[in-house]
């Protein structure tokens, strides 16, 4: 990337977000930009480089925090029965990578999934800038990326690789390709999605399907820029149960929540 030279009068361009890659997919554009980092003007402080992901122009996630990401993990982790060794997990959107950083940091964890339907964003991950968050958890041999669409996950089949292992807490055999807790962070929430098609997650099918994914006892997390009563009671006409709301406070505005439930034994 050439550098950037301030024009006089100006305000510092170091301090406005650069585009670093901007991709068209067949859901829209995704977008990788970058703020903070050296000055261009001499005698300007540093700003710690903060990278930042959108889509079709909605502001998704950045680098600046990440509690709320890694309260999805550990409150799905808390949820789960204690006699549950070795627990699988599907974090549903990689995003910026700190779910994925965080449940690979858990020795707890057995088999960690990662589904994400943008190729652009594995890329960031893999090859790019995103590896600064997320190297040491893609080294895991506990993690895998799948690329496909989350809705379409749920509502596929397994192969013939999945684990049928018997769970030792309810000696019960769970479905095919079944999760302990699926961790998804795939919107803004429930009741703001990047796409029109993300609607059917939170719809009473797409919940039916996330229930059936899960072991007896296992744990639904889904994170939201804002607290939302009305997916709790949708999770409850679901059949799931211990359902409750977790809120993370943030600087300005609403705090951002992570709704959990559980699927019954």
């Amino acid at each position: 990337m050439a550098p950037v030279t301030p024009v006089p009068g100006t305000a510092d361009p170091s301090r406005t977000p650069r585009t670093l890659d901007r991709r068209a997919g067949p859901y829209g554009e995704v977008v990788l930009r970058q703020r903070g980092g050296p000055p261009a003007s001499p005698g300007t402080p540093a700003e710690p480089v903060v990278y930042e992901i959108i889509a079709n122009g909605c502001f998704l996630m950045d680098t600046s925090d990440g509690r709320s990401e890694r309260l999805l993990i550990d409150a799905a982790l808390a949820a789960l029965p204690s006699g549950r060794e070795r627990p699988a997990v599907l974090i549903g959107g990689l995003g910026v990578g700190f779910s994925l950083a965080r449940a690979a940091e858990q020795p707890r964890w057995g088999r960690i999934v990662v589904v994400e339907r943008e190729a652009a964003v594995i890329d960031w991950h893999r090859t790019g800038p995103l590896s600064a968050v997320s190297a040491a958890a893609l080294a895991d041999p506990r993690c895998e990326i799948l690329h496909t669409d989350l809705v379409t996950h749920l509502h596929t089949d397994a192969g013939p690789d999945a684990d049928d292992t018997p769970r030792p807490d309810t000696g019960d055999t769970p479905c095919p390709d079944a999760y302990d807790a699926l961790c998804l962070d795939i919107d803004n929430g429930p009741d703001w999605t990047v796409t029109e098609d993300n609607d059917s997650l939170y719809s009473p099918g797409g919940l039916a399907a996330c229930r059936d994914r899960l072991t007896p006892g296992g744990v639904l997390a889904v994170w939201s820029a804002q607290p939302s009563p009305a997916f709790e009671e949708a999770l409850r006409n679901a059949g799931f149960t211990d359902v409750r709301t977790e809120e993370i406070p943030v600087v300005r505005g609403v705090p951002d929540a992570v709704h959990l439930a559980r699927k019954g034994a």
